[in-house]
């Protein structure tokens, strides 16, 4: 990687970290701000968390045609403005359906800033290099959310509305340092679609970038790792915000506050051990790390189902569910470094942002449906929620190696198959060089 590359990368991660830092902010109290303080009912502020969702869903099929004709810093501008735009509103704008719309604005902006922004890493590395920066992007996200949520803790009072204003503020302030930072990079010279010509069809397919849609859909390889997706993004962060929580508080007799030091022992996890995690894995296949996590996860729910059978005594309950969230992290280390790269690594040059909208999309739906599915079971039905994501996670590991038989060597484990090369490339003898 030149010089060049690594202040790039190093500026978009920067500005990627200090927006995280806002969204930490807002995010652990945007519950208890719509429905208590602007007094507008959990109904409401159900609705509100549910349209960050709905916008994804929205705008995602078409973000990644846009990232891949216009290129993905424009995108990522865009996404910031508007994120910036639906904090204040929700903020400042009073009524319900300005709240609603603010909301569809802020998700609107938050969803299209992802893939842009995986973009712009995929642009600025090489296949190489590629599963260290997403890695240092996954542990600056959940150290600038970490701290946020730390501090925006400390000011944050139901009894002075004006202490949420200044963490919505401080949020949006965030965004526009984030789309300013991105505008100060230069981006490496990367593949770009090419818009259909007046007298035929666009090349490779009939809305251009070498296929579209159709060709990202007959990769059986990523329909493959988008199923796996869903199911990873379901079985355990659409089960962060309502299922684990109603399971712990209602059958492992869990308090509140000690669901949040379940979760600073997540964070601590990711944060300490991504470095060292990424030493162990990225020499290693990729499908056989994430078949890992699977097999991780499948212990951390039992984890939690054993809380509830020993629910009677406290501090294993306690130690069971911390240990469930501390297990997440070390899970959630190990894929930082293997997932992202490999979307981007299974995409054709001129499609990298249509298959990154495509995966982002998949953990949309599953962050949909995950709370719908989750809340419920894991506030009423114990047994059956619990089983149902021990088996989840056993599926994780069981479509990571289906993947793998679809992966070539390179994309699935790069740097062996480089050193595999590299090896195999025969090196002038003594002779030789005596002959020369």
């Amino acid at each position: 990687m030149t010089t060049a590359t690594g202040a790039t990368l190093r500026r978009i991660q920067t500005g990627n970290a200090l927006s995280a830092f806002g969204n930490g902010f807002t995010v652990p109290f945007m519950f208890i701000y719509v429905a208590q303080v602007r007094n507008l009912g959990a109904g409401a502020a159900g609705t509100v968390l549910a349209l960050f969702a709905v916008a994804a869903l929205v705008v995602l099929p078409f973000t990644g045609r846009v990232i891949d004709r216009r290129g993905p810093l424009p995108v990522a501008v865009a996404g910031t403005v508007l994120a910036s735009a639906g904090s204040l509103g929700i903020a400042f704008f009073e009524g319900e359906a300005a709240m609603y719309v603010s909301a569809a604005v802020f998700g609107t902006g938050l969803s299209v800033i992802q893939p842009a922004l995986a973009t712009m890493i995929v642009w600025s590395s090489t296949t190489a290099t590629r599963s260290r920066a997403f890695a240092t992007q996954f542990f600056l996200n959940n150290l600038g959310l970490g701290v946020g949520g730390l501090l925006g803790g400390l000011v944050v009072d139901t009894e002075r509305p004006s202490s949420f204003l200044l963490l919505f503020g401080i949020e949006s302030a965030m965004y526009l340092v984030l789309g300013a930072t991105v505008t100060t990079v230069r981006l490496p010279d990367g593949p770009r679609a090419q818009c259909a010509s007046p007298g035929g069809p666009s090349p490779g397919g009939e809305d251009g970038a070498g296929g579209g849609w159709r060709e990202l859909l007959s990769d059986r390889a990523m329909v493959v790792l988008s199923a796996l997706g869903f199911v990873m993004f379901f079985a355990c962060y659409g089960q962060f915000e309502s299922g684990l929580p109603a399971y712990a508080v209602e059958t492992s007799g869990i308090s509140p506050a000690t669901l949040g030091a379940a979760l600073a022992a997540n964070t601590a996890v990711i944060v300490l051990a991504q470095f060292v995690v990424l030493r162990m894995v990225e020499r290693r296949r990729r499908s056989r790390v994430i078949a890992l996590v699977g097999l991780i996860w499948t212990v951390a729910w039992l984890a939690a189902g054993a809380s509830g059978l020993v629910a009677d005594h406290h501090a294993a309950a306690v130690a069971a569910i911390i240990s469930t969230y501390a297990l997440f992290g070390l899970g959630e280390a190990m894929l930082s470094p293997t997932v992202a790269p490999l979307v981007a690594d299974l995409a054709p040059a001129p499609m990298i942002g249509r298959y990154n909208s495509a995966f982002a999309l998949v953990k949309q739906l599953a962050l949909a449906i995950g709370p719908a599915v989750g809340g419920p079971m894991g506030a009423t039905a114990h047994g059956p929620y619990i089983v149902m994501l021990v088996l989840c996670s056993l599926g994780v590991t069981v479509l990571a190696l289906l993947l793998g038989r679809r992966l070539t060597p390179w994309q699935d484990s790069p740097l062996r198959a480089s050193l595999v090369v590299t090896a195999s490339v025969p090196t002038r003898s003594a002779e030789a060089v005596r002959a020369g």
